[in-house]
């Protein structure tokens, strides 16, 4: 009689398994919108990485719905091809010009990269823009900006009915104007109005920082609506993080349940934050 012995990796990875039970539970048919970008977009062995966190998810029930950026791609593009980019606020300037770039980057080239990236591990991603399907309708954020768009109206119709066929979307933050112009979205913003729309239980964020920071810099597992507007006010919030911690609110005012800021440079994030009791990045709820 042959014996196998016991592997404290195996052990350790099926007492991992069975103690993932009641999130797995938990998460059963729940909505989670990811917005990718940073790290996770940076290399290959980051992507795989990715792609195969988010089919595991949906094999184990989940509905996710991954939502891009693509600015250093835009960047590039643009340098590549001699046109000048400018900004206001952090948001890119986009005329016509820009905005053909911005969209053959956005909904070409990386759109198309994290959907082979999904299927090669078994997934069915669906690649589509905020423009299919009236998914995103836009009224322009600044005329400063030009065609950089707010989203006014989410129709999810087409996310429901590629959850139904269990195909994943993975949506560039573009949107149709009521005129039938094309606007270029923050990321992070679309991100968040579709989850809105979706009553999404869950809006991850991935970002290259681990959460958000108090003033002795330490990571805020958890925190509310009114602890983050009182951060806001007193400058422990500042930078770069304001834009993701308001996105975070109009999600969760829209009716997301809650909002985590993680850092996408982690291994395994989305996993380690939805299936595990340690979490990962700073979870905001309403109260």
């Amino acid at each position: 009689m042959k014996t196998r012995p016991m592997n404290r990796d195996w052990i350790a990875t099926a007492r991992t398994l069975s103690e993932a039970l009641p999130y797995l539970q938990r998460y059963d048919e729940a909505i989670v919108v990811i917005k990718l970008g940073g790290h996770a977009m940076g290399s290959a062995e980051a992507m795989e990485t990715f792609a195969r966190d988010v089919v595991l998810m949906q094999q184990v029930g989940v509905n996710p719905v991954i939502v891009h950026g693509g600015g250093p791609m835009i960047n590039q593009m643009l340098e590549k091809i001699g046109i000048k980019s400018d900004f206001i606020g952090g948001k890119r300037i986009t005329d016509a010009a820009t905005m053909e770039v911005v969209e053959m980057v956005l909904s070409g080239t990386v759109n198309k990269r994290i959907v082979q990236a999904i299927n090669a591990q078994g997934g069915r991603a669906v690649g589509l823009s905020g423009k299919d399907a009236n998914l995103v309708t836009c009224d322009a954020a600044n005329p400063e900006l030009g065609l950089v768009g707010t989203p006014s109206e989410v129709d999810p119709g087409i996310l429901h009915t590629l959850f139904r066929d269990n195909m994943i979307p993975v949506i560039a933050p573009l949107g149709a104007g009521r005129a039938g112009e094309t606007y270029n979205i923050n990321g992070d913003t679309a991100a968040g109005a579709i989850a809105a729309a979706l009553k999404a239980d869950r809006l991850l964020l991935l970002t290259d920082t681990d959460g958000v920071r108090d003033a002795e810099g330490q990571v805020m597992t958890e925190l509310t609506a009114n602890e983050i507007r009182r951060l806001t006010d007193d400058g422990t919030i500042a930078g770069g993080m304001i834009p993701k911690t308001e996105t975070a609110l109009a999600a969760i005012a829209g009716g997301v349940r809650a909002v985590v800021i993680l850092d996408g440079r982690a291994p395994n994030a989305p996993l380690l934050e939805l299936f595990t009791d340690h979490g990962a990045g700073s979870i905001i709820r309403a109260s």
